[in-house]
């Protein structure tokens, strides 16, 4: 059995479909999804999908691309908010220079918010970085500083050294399909050496549809042809593969039932 670490069930491209969506996922041999919260627009939805389906479970949390239209949303609301026994995460959170869709100190302010809200609630932060590495790492090494937390970087494609850097704080790895992309080498070469027991799956559904779905909206059932690409990448055994990323993500998301 499989768990896909990240997914937005709520967004265009399942939602229209959701449950067929969850039912292709669990005759996939999919065990648990983790519906991922990107705007306070879709805390309530993302919260029900998890309430309806005993194999979802949510997070709470506000996307760098949404931090300019967010900051009203502190610590405070993110603790708030978690309180329900079906969120488990915080996030997703972090910073995205690729796109600049929010404004940098924003973007920093509202990260560091997720943090300690992860430090209040003793949940794992999910954290989105996309060519922001540096200030990323700076930011929680920082708040790491301040009182230890703990989390994943999600859809992971940077570099070796910040994956180092991000074990060396004690965080998860997670991998999506991209890793299955011809074009991603230096992905696949950092993949394959990831410790056992750091390393995670997702889709990030309904974007980024692995080989051999690309050109279709991602879903959660889809967390299992990664997984096979990256057993295979590895040398390991799909079985030893499926059964340390789910045993990691149960030891991470600890209120998970």
């Amino acid at each position: 059995m499989l768990i896909d670490s990240h997914c937005h069930l709520n967004y265009k491209g399942l939602i229209e479909d959701q449950q067929n969506v969850l039912e292709r996922a669990r005759a996939s041999g999919i065990d648990l999804m983790l519906n991922i919260a990107t705007r306070e627009s879709e805390w309530d939805a993302v919260l029900d999908t998890a309430i309806r389906a005993p194999d979802v479970w949510a997070t709470v949390g506000i996307h760098p691309h949404e931090a300019d239209e967010h900051p009203h949303i502190d610590t405070a609301k993110l603790v708030a908010r978690a309180a329900h026994p079906r969120v488990v995460g915080i996030g997703e959170t972090g910073l995205d220079y690729y796109y600049d869709h929010s404004d940098r100190d924003r973007q920093r302010s509202s990260f560091r918010s997720h943090i300690v809200a992860a430090r209040e609630t003793g949940l794992p932060l999910i954290v989105h970085t996309r060519d922001a590495e540096e200030d990323t790492l700076a930011v929680m090494r920082d708040e790491m500083g301040k009182g230890a937390y703990t989390g994943v970087i999600h859809c992971f494609t940077a570099s070796g050294a910040f994956a180092d850097a991000a074990l060396e704080l004690g965080f998860y790895i997670s991998i999506s399909g991209i890793v299955t992309f011809k074009s991603a080498k230096d992905l696949q070469e950092t993949a394959a050496r990831l410790p056992i027991d750091r390393l995670l799956v997702e889709t990030d559904s309904p974007f980024l549809a692995p080989v051999p779905h690309r050109g279709r909206p991602c879903e959660p059932a889809f967390v299992a042809d990664t997984a096979k690409f990256l057993a295979n990448l590895r040398g390991e055994s799909l079985e030893d593969l499926a059964a340390a990323t789910s045993a990691n993500f149960r030891t991470l998301f600890k209120k998970v039932a």
